[in-house]
C-alpha cells in the first residue's frame, strides 16, 4: 500500500506544480508585475500538502494494518484513482475558467454542477475543441493514474507490531501537519498564500481542487436570510433599502442598485488638496470602559480626544466580531444571518471597499495589523480588493512587544506614523487595526500602573487607550496632522451578552472623526458603523459614486437608525424602537431607553417591513455580485 500511496504523492505535486508553473507563465505579465513567481510557487507546494495529505489520509491510517489485503488495497487504489481524476478535471479547466471568470474555479464551478444539461451544452457549442482536448488529456492522465495507483504489493511483510505502530504515528502526524499547514493559531487558509493586490495571481498558489473544496466548506457561511426571516420581492427589499438611504431618483445602474454619488460637504469645498485618511479600529471597547459614554475611567486619552473630535455619543456596532466591525468600517455592508464578507468566497476581489473607491483617485491603500492576517482572511479580502500594502506580524521586525495575538498598539501606532510621515506624492489610506485589547490580556511592562490583577480586560484597555493617546499626542506635531482625517472606532464590545434578545448596551461604541480642520462637537443622533465611512467621503468630497447605504451625517437630517446582526436575531434600532427578527418567529417592537431599558410594543408593520428589507439586502446584493464599482 505504500507503493501506491507514494506514487500518488509523488504525481500530484508533479503534475499541480507544472501546471501552476504553466499558468504563471501564461499570466507572466500579471505575475512578473509584482514579482510572484517566488510566492506562487512556494505558496503553491504548502497548499498541495495540504491537499494531498488529505487524499492519502486514508491509506496512511490504514496501510501498517492492512498492508497486503488485496481488497483493501484494491480500494485504496479506487480512492486515489478518484482523487486524482478530481485533481486532472479541475486543472485541465482552469485556462478555460480563467479566460472566462479571471480566477480559479471556485463557487461558480459549484453552481454549474446544478445545470448539467446548460453546462455541456454550452461547452459544446462555445469550446467543443476545448472540451474534446480536455476530455482526451483526462483519460489520458486517468489511464496514467489507473497503472500508478489501481494495483499495490505488500511492502511491510515482516515488520513487527511495535515498528507499525511507530510507522502509523509518523504517517498520522506528517499528515496532520500537512493537512493544518502552519503552526499558527489557525489553519491554512487562501490568506496564507496571498500576497499582493491582482485577485487572479492570489490564487495561483492555491490549486484548483483546493479553491473549489475550500468555497464548498464557505457555503456553509452563506445562510440564507429569508429562510429564517420572511421573504419580500427582490425589487420591494431594493426600494426599501434605497429609500431608508435617501437614495432618490432613478436606479443609476440596475446590476448595482445603489449606486449614487458622493454629497460633498462644506468641510471639503475648501480643502487645498486631497486629504490622507487613516481609519482606526479599536479592538474590543464597547462604550461602557469609556470614560464620557461609560461609567469608568479607564479611556483617559480617549475622552481627551472626544472633546476635540466631532464625537459621535450613540454609535452602534453592526455585530460582536471584529470582521463584522472591519465589513462595515471598510466596506461600509451592513450585517447579515450569512458570515461577514471577509470570510465568504465571491468577495475577495470585485468588492466595495474605501480602498477600491480612493484607488482610482492617486490614493496608496495601507493595511497595518498587529496579528497575522490571513485571520478571518483579512489578507485576502483587503488584498483583493484595492489595498497595496500589508504590514501585519511578520514585518515587524524587533517590535517593543509581541505577545499571543501579535505585536502591541504601539508597535502599530508606530507603523502608522511612519507611512504617514514618509515623503509621498500620493495620499494615503490606512487601515489601522488594534490587537492588544483582547485575551490573554497581554502589553508591555512599564506603559501603565496596573489595578489590581495585571492581566485584565480593564488594565488592557488602559494599555491600549495609552497607545492611542501617545500616537495622537505625536500626530498633532506633525505636517501630516492638517491634511489627515482619523476616523476612530471600535469593532465591537467584549464579551457581548445578556437575556435579551439584542442586548443594545453592548452594541454602543465609542466613534470619532478628527485631524486638521475637523470641527469639534458632540452628535447624539443614533448612529450605525455603516454609515462612518459614507461619512468620511462626504468630508473628502468629489464627485465619484460608491454604493454604500449608510447614512452621510454631514447631512443634519440624516441618521437616527441603526442595525445589528446577534447571533441568528437581526435588530432594526429607529429612534427609540427596536425591531427583532428571530428564526422562524414573528417580529417584535421594543421601546428601548438607555441604559437597558426594554418595553414590549405591538409591531409596527412598517417597520417591521423596513427592518425585514435590511435583512434580506446583504445575501440579495451578495449573491447577484452588486456590491461594487462600474468596471471593476
Amino acid at each position: 500500500m505504500y507503493i501506491q500511496i507514494l506514487s500518488f504523492i509523488g504525481a500530484a505535486f508533479l503534475l499541480l506544480t507544472l501546471s501552476r508553473l504553466g499558468l504563471a507563465l501564461w499570466q507572466w505579465r500579471r505575475v512578473s508585475a509584482v514579482h510572484g513567481l517566488g510566492c506562487v510557487m512556494l505558496g503553491g507546494l504548502r497548499i498541495d500538502a495540504h491537499l494531498v495529505a488529505l487524499g492519502v489520509a486514508p491509506g496512511l491510517l490504514l496501510a501498517p494494518w492492512m498492508d497486503g489485503v488485496p481488497t483493501a488495497m484494491w480500494l485504496l487504489g479506487l480512492w486515489l484513482q478518484i482523487v486524482w481524476l478530481l485533481i486532472c478535471l479541475l486543472e485541465l479547466s482552469t485556462p478555460l475558467f480563467i479566460v472566462e471568470y479571471d480566477t480559479r474555479p471556485n463557487r461558480i464551478y459549484i453552481d454549474y454542477l446544478k445545470y448539467p444539461q446548460e453546462v455541456f451544452g454550452m461547452l459544446w457549442r462555445g469550446y467543443r475543441g476545448t472540451a474534446v482536448l480536455v476530455l482526451v488529456l483526462l483519460v489520458l492522465v486517468g489511464w496514467i493514474g489507473h497503472g500508478l495507483f489501481a494495483a499495490g504489493r505488500p511492502t511491510l511483510d515482516g515488520m513487527g507490531w511495535l515498528m507499525r505502530a511507530v510507522l502509523w504515528l509518523a504517517g498520522v502526524a506528517l499528515a496532520f501537519l500537512a493537512i493544518r499547514g502552519t503552526l499558527r493559531h489557525r489553519p491554512i487558509n487562501p490568506s496564507n498564500v496571498a500576497f499582493c493586490g491582482d485577485a487572479l495571481v492570489n490564487t495561483l498558489p492555491l490549486n484548483s481542487l483546493y479553491n473549489v473544496l475550500y468555497a464548498a466548506y464557505c457555503l456553509k457561511n452563506e445562510r440564507a436570510p429569508a429562510d429564517a426571516y420572511g421573504k419580500l420581492p427582490d425589487e420591494v427589499v431594493i426600494d426599501t433599502v434605497r429609500r431608508c438611504a435617501g437614495l432618490a431618483g432613478e436606479v443609476i445602474d440596475p446590476a448595482i442598485p445603489t449606486l449614487h454619488a458622493v454629497r460633498t460637504s462644506q468641510l471639503a469645498k475648501g480643502q487645498r488638496r486631497p486629504r490622507n485618511v487613516v481609519v482606526i479600529v479599536e479592538e474590543s471597547l464597547g462604550a461602557r470602559f469609556t470614560g464620557f459614554l461609560g461609567d469608568t475611567a479607564l479611556t483617559p486619552c480617549l475622552d481627551a480626544l472626544s472633546a476635540e473630535a466631532w464625537t459621535f455619543t450613540r454609535a452602534y456596532a453592526t455585530g460582536t466580531r471584529s470582521v463584522r466591525g472591519l465589513e462595515a468600517l471598510v466596506a461600509g455592508f451592513p450585517p447579515a444571518l450569512s458570515e461577514a464578507v471577509l470570510r465568504l468566497p465571491d468577495t475577495q476581489s470585485r468588492f466595495f471597499t474605501l480602498a477600491q473607491y480612493l484607488r482610482p483617485q492617486g490614493y496608496k491603500s495601507h493595511f497595518v495589523y498587529g496579528g497575522e492576517a490571513h485571520f478571518d482572511n483579512m489578507k485576502s479580502f483587503f488584498m483583493g480588493n484595492g489595498f497595496d500594502v500589508l504590514h501585519d506580524q511578520p514585518t515587524f521586525l524587533k517590535p517593543a512587544f509581541s505577545g499571543t495575538w501579535g505585536v502591541s498598539d504601539e508597535d502599530m501606532f508606530g507603523r502608522l506614523h511612519d507611512i504617514l510621515s514618509a515623503p509621498s506624492e500620493q495620499p494615503q489610506l490606512v487601515l489601522a487595526f488594534s490587537v492588544s485589547n483582547h485575551s490573554p490580556w497581554e502589553y508591555p511592562a512599564g506603559r501603565i500602573e496596573p489595578v489590581g490583577e495585571p492581566a485584565s480586560v480593564e488594565n488592557t484597555v488602559r494599555y491600549a487607550d495609552w497607545a492611542l493617546g501617545r500616537f495622537f499626542e505625536q500626530a498633532r506635531t506633525q505636517p501630516y496632522w492638517e491634511d489627515t482625517l482619523f476616523l476612530v472606532a471600535a469593532d465591537h464590545d467584549a464579551r457581548v451578552g445578556g437575556r435579551d434578545c439584542i442586548p443594545l448596551r453592548h452594541f454602543h461604541i465609542p466613534a470619532l472623526i478628527l485631524g486638521g480642520s475637523v470641527v469639534p462637537r458632540l452628535d447624539a443622533r443614533i448612529v450605525s458603523q455603516i454609515d462612518l465611512p459614507v461619512t468620511l467621503l462626504g468630508l473628502l468630497g468629489g464627485n465619484a459614486m460608491h454604493p454604500m447605504i449608510g447614512h452621510d451625517l454631514n447631512d443634519p437630517a440624516a441618521g437616527g437608525r441603526a442595525l445589528m446582526q446577534y447571533g441568528e436575531n437581526f435588530g432594526y434600532l429607529k429612534g427609540d424602537l427596536l425591531t427583532v427578527l428571530e428564526p422562524q418567529r414573528a417580529p417584535t417592537l421594543w421601546r428601548y431607553g438607555l441604559p437597558d431599558s426594554y418595553q414590549s410594543l405591538d409591531v409596527d408593520a412598517d417597520l417591521a417591513r423596513e427592518a425585514l428589507a435590511h435583512a434580506l439586502w446583504p445575501h440579495q446584493v451578495y449573491r447577484a455580485r452588486g456590491y461594487t464599482l462600474p468596471g471593476c
